[in-house]
């Protein structure tokens, strides 16, 4: 059993990003209301909206069935990250990124079990074009997703530049 200092601090990062998106959201539930939108910067708002769906709103509107298919997909993903998590052969990079990942689908599989829907909460925007709403558990996936790929380009240029 692998016992690198990188599987504790994944699972302690995993564990950050679950605590700071339900305190966010929790927050933003009991400060506004359903639908609010406050302006904050030029280029974000703060909002208060409900996504039943996936990314970018995939499958809101498909009738309820999503639920349960979406916490399903975030159990059996979260299992994987676990074993990701505490192979021998995964760098800290990588457990970094699975870490970061884990915490944001935790987070949001416990908000559609407790809510139904995920909570969203930051509005970027340019003018009138606006980014889908998001929220704590989402930027922890998508740092994590973006160090992981990362990871592999790098790894992909080293092996080429041995290889070539």
């Amino acid at each position: 059993m692998p016992t690198d200092r990188s599987i504790r601090l994944a699972f302690v990062l995993a564990g950050l990003i679950v605590a700071a998106d339900m305190a966010t959201k929790a927050a933003i539930v009991a400060l506004l209301e359903f639908g609010a939108e406050h302006a904050w910067l030029p280029v974000l708002n703060i909002v208060h909206v409900l996504n039943r769906g996936a990314a970018f709103s995939f499958l809101h509107d498909a009738g309820g069935w999503q639920r349960a298919f979406f916490i399903a997909i975030a159990a059996v993903a979260s299992v994987f990250l676990i074993v990701m998590i505490r192979r021998p052969d995964t760098t800290a990079a990588q457990r970094i990124g699975f870490g970061l990942i884990l915490g944001g689908a935790l987070a949001n599989m416990i908000d559609r079990i407790l809510r139904g829907a995920v909570v969203d909460w930051i509005d970027v925007h340019w003018g009138p074009h606006h980014w889908p709403a998001f929220n704590v558990a989402d930027i922890g996936i998508t740092i994590g997703a973006a160090l992981l790929v990362f990871h592999e380009l790098a790894g992909t240029r080293k092996a080429s530049a041995v290889n070539g």
